[in-house]
């Protein structure tokens, strides 16, 4: 939204980092987001930190306390927070409210010494206990951190709160407007009370900075916020905030999706100011209608099955041509290699097959994707171990039914089935995605289990997590997927859109299951 309002307007859009707690604040998280903005296609026109004006926000701080509007206050936070009272009921003054500047300012120095041990002592802004606004009732403006700055190193003991450094922030990098989440709404009189502050008798109507609030993007079957997600990467839960299953950007990248299927949701779904939850159903389509038109296609097959062709000759090969993307003739086509021994997808075949079972089965007629139509016998069509599991299938190929000529304009009732030459494919390893919650509304759903069963987030989260969101399990594929760099997006043909996961190598391919053809979750849940 920041960066397409700059467009559309000719404006710029500035990068800036909200470091105010050095305990959070890490040098990973700084690339991983400069990464994720450049992945999507923007290019900030400033970078910035709030940490650049530590020097000018506690010039500011100094001054609220000369002017009787800042003191230090040395009550618990337990103690503070009882004393805001209510919405109705009005807060009650700190015993520390009006004490003398002097005493202020001394304290307000030795919080940044290193005298002041964390939680002993804050700094408070004084505007009014008894106002409806909670944030105007002598909001904390500064606490202790002993804990070095990524940036600063130990220069700084005593770090602004976030409501302090926002608006001037701003200001101090001329700012027109500040798009902030809903839950920012309340804060704004307070934005706008610290720029008057700031600037106090001077005229702001050229210069002032406006914030402006929009809704955040909730997601079915998806937890979002950031607190959350971290318990999932410490605990171990995801292996990571790349994990695929993640809803960070760096996840959905690895996982396969493409800067313009986001894009395109985020176009369909547009802003508003209400908090809705939209269907992530939807952000598959998009991703799908996207790599449609991208995604090279392959063979690949999860659950083989060997299919043996009696009638083409042993120890012969014959190079088939196929193309790379049918949506896209640029991508160019490729050569496979076609052989007497094939591998299939298992449930390509049922012996005792019903009438509207259009893949092979005896007597049944299917076609080979770019090859030959091929037809099971009545009887004796596979073979079986000595547990009944099926190991081979029998059939015979067509040779006038080749694609591409004159044959293969043979109609048939079967499916078009897609295979591999037993001798000419790698063995991969294939990671099946599905979502990381089982319920629509983890967020809500997780506040319901903590306040009822009083535990915490970490236990709520244990039981609505879906056990079955990563199954992983070998296949093969063909060796020209192996060859494709970390990230390509690829097509199985009949299955689903994947990519190749960074932990790939020629040696142990690995690739990550996008999303499906086709939308199937809906119909499983209906079950």
């Amino acid at each position: 939204m920041d960066f397409g309002i700059a467009k559309k307007y000719g404006g710029v859009c500035n990068l800036r980092f909200d470091d105010t707690n050095p305990t959070k604040e890490d040098t990973e998280y700084v690339d991983a987001i400069k990464q994720d903005i450049q992945w999507l296609g923007y290019q900030w026109g400033n970078e910035y930190y709030a940490s650049d004006y530590f020097p000018q926000l506690w010039d500011f701080a100094i001054r609220l306390i000369k002017e009787g509007k800042a003191y230090i206050d040395e009550q618990s936070s337990e103690d503070i927070a009882a004393q805001k009272g209510t919405p109705t009921v009005p807060g009650t003054e700190s015993p520390y409210r009006n004490r003398p500047v002097e005493e202020s300012l001394e304290l307000f120095n030795k919080m940044n010494t290193g005298e002041i041990e964390e939680g002993k002592m804050v700094l408070r802004a004084k505007i009014d206990m008894a106002n409806p606004n909670m944030h105007f009732r002598d909001p904390i403006i500064y606490r202790v951190v002993n804990h070095p700055h990524h940036r600063t190193g130990t220069t700084w003991k005593a770090y602004p709160m976030y409501d302090f450094a926002h608006g001037q922030s701003d200001y101090f990098e001329g700012v027109t407007h500040s798009l902030c989440t809903l839950e920012f709404v309340v804060h704004r009189p307070l934005y706008d009370l610290f720029i008057d502050w700031l600037k106090e008798g001077k005229d702001l109507n050229d210069h002032r900075p406006r914030q402006r609030e929009f809704n955040k993007l909730n997601l079915s079957y998806t937890l979002m916020s950031k607190r959350n997600l971290l318990i999932l990467v410490k605990e171990g839960l995801v292996n990571g905030w790349d994990d695929p299953r993640m809803p960070t950007l760096c996840g959905f990248r690895r996982r396969g999706y493409s800067p313009e299927s986001i894009h395109n949701f985020v176009d369909k779904i547009g802003y508003t100011t209400f908090d809705a939850l939209n269907e992530i159903s939807l952000l598959e389509a998009a991703c799908r209608e996207d790599l449609n038109s991208r995604a090279q296609r392959v063979s690949a097959v999860l659950d083989p099955v060997k299919l043996i062709i009696t009638n083409y000759p042993e120890g012969v090969t014959e190079q088939l041509t196929a193309q790379n993307n049918p949506e896209n003739e640029a991508d160019g086509t490729r050569e496979v290699t076609f052989s007497r021994e094939l591998w299939i997808e298992r449930d390509d075949f049922m012996e005792d097959a019903p009438a509207k079972f259009f893949r092979l089965g005896p007597g049944k007629e299917v076609r080979l994707k770019n090859a030959y139509i091929i037809k099971c016998p009545e009887t004796n069509c596979c073979k079986k171990d000595a547990n009944g599991n099926i190991v081979e299938i029998y059939a015979e190929y067509d040779p006038e039914s080749k694609s591409g000529s004159a044959g293969a304009d043979r109609k048939i009732k079967g499916k078009t089935l897609h295979w591999l030459s037993a001798g000419h494919c790698q063995e991969a390893e294939v990671r099946l995605y599905d979502r990381l919650w089982k319920v629509e509304n983890p967020r809500d759903e997780m506040a319901r289990i903590t306040e009822e069963q009083n535990c915490s987030s970490l236990e709520a989260m244990k039981q609505i997590i879906n056990p079955d969101s990563l199954h992983t399990q070998k296949a093969f594929v063909e060796p020209w997927a192996v060859q494709k760099p970390a990230l390509t997006y690829l097509q199985f043909q009949r299955i689903g859109y994947f990519n190749v996961d960074p932990d790939s190598t020629p040696d142990h391919p690995v690739f990550n299951k996008t999303v499906g053809l086709k939308d199937t979750w809906g119909k499983i849940q209906a079950k």
